[in-house]
């Protein structure tokens, strides 16, 4: 449990200081990435306060305060509670469609014309899961038509919260209908009353989830993915940080495999061994 110092009435509707502000905005930048501005100073604000219920602190400058200068397992446990907190976890099936069909069109049969056997793909922020089962329904719909392949997805993510949900596979029934519908027909399984959705067992056998946090030095995966999926992250970042992130993603790319960003987000111009193939869409060198 948290030990905060006894707060009084008047700290309970104290608004977190400029100074704590900016301190905290160091913290997450450095921690994950993620580049907060006064605009977002009162969407903190309200996230704090539900992690501050959570663990039963009333003064939100105690609550900084601790998360700031504080360590030890139960504060590092926060930390992360915190990080799932401030993470934005926007995410759809087939959410900016072109990325699909260019990856079903182009992506996939050219390595099935290729001598590979076996197709790797990473969702790097794969938020509630939304995006590695679209992907995963490509996949297995295509190496259904091409037995001598078979695939694996990567779905990694920073929100422990976000990668629970999307290793069980549920979802609300409304989110499916973007799929075709000759894939919900495969991959999707209704409740009796339609107001849920779960991914089949086959899908989900091919997706492995884990924690990754992309501004950690180094990424214990492996070198030799055929797509990276990194889309609509790096418009939380600064530009040194849109620079570095893409730069670590390029050593796990294969020569030949592609990366690709949301549909604002460019890595153009950036010397990066990567050129444009199609919209947002970059190609390794």
């Amino acid at each position: 449990m948290i030990n905060a110092t006894a707060s009084t009435p008047e700290n309970d509707t104290d608004p977190l200081s400029a100074h704590n502000f900016e301190r905290l905005c160091k913290f997450i930048k450095g921690y994950c990435g993620i580049t907060l501005n006064a605009s977002r100073r009162t969407m903190l604000e309200g996230r704090l306060k539900r992690r501050m219920r959570a663990v039963a602190i009333d003064d939100i400058n105690e609550y900084a305060r601790i998360i700031l200068e504080e360590r030890g397992p139960e504060i590092e446990a926060e930390i992360l509670h915190l990080m799932d907190a401030v993470t934005t976890n926007k995410t759809d099936f087939f959410r900016e469609p072109s990325h699909f069909d260019f990856l079903t069109k182009t992506i996939l049969p050219e390595i099935a014309a290729s001598s590979a056997r076996h197709i790797k793909i990473w969702s790097a922020a794969c938020s509630i899961g939304a995006e590695p089962y679209t992907i995963a329904m490509v996949l297995d719909d295509f190496c259904r038509k091409h037995s001598a392949l078979d695939y694996m997805v990567l779905a990694t993510d920073i929100c422990y919260q976000s990668l629970q949900k999307a290793q069980v596979g549920r979802f609300p029934g409304s989110m499916v209908e973007p799929v075709p519908e000759h894939l919900l027909h495969q991959y999707v399984m209704r409740s009796a009353d339609g107001s849920e959705v779960r991914m089949s067992p086959r899908l989900r056998s091919n997706i492995a989830f884990a924690r990754l946090n992309l501004m950690d030095e180094r990424y214990p995966v492996p070198a030799d993915f055929d797509v990276i999926f990194l889309r609509n992250v790096l418009i939380y970042f600064d530009k040194p940080t849109q620079l570095l992130v893409p730069t670590r993603l390029c050593n796990h790319l294969r020569p030949g495999g592609y990366l690709v960003l949301g549909h604002s987000e460019s890595v153009s111009r950036t010397g990066l061994p990567l050129h444009s193939v199609a919209n947002t869409i970059f190609q390794r060198r």
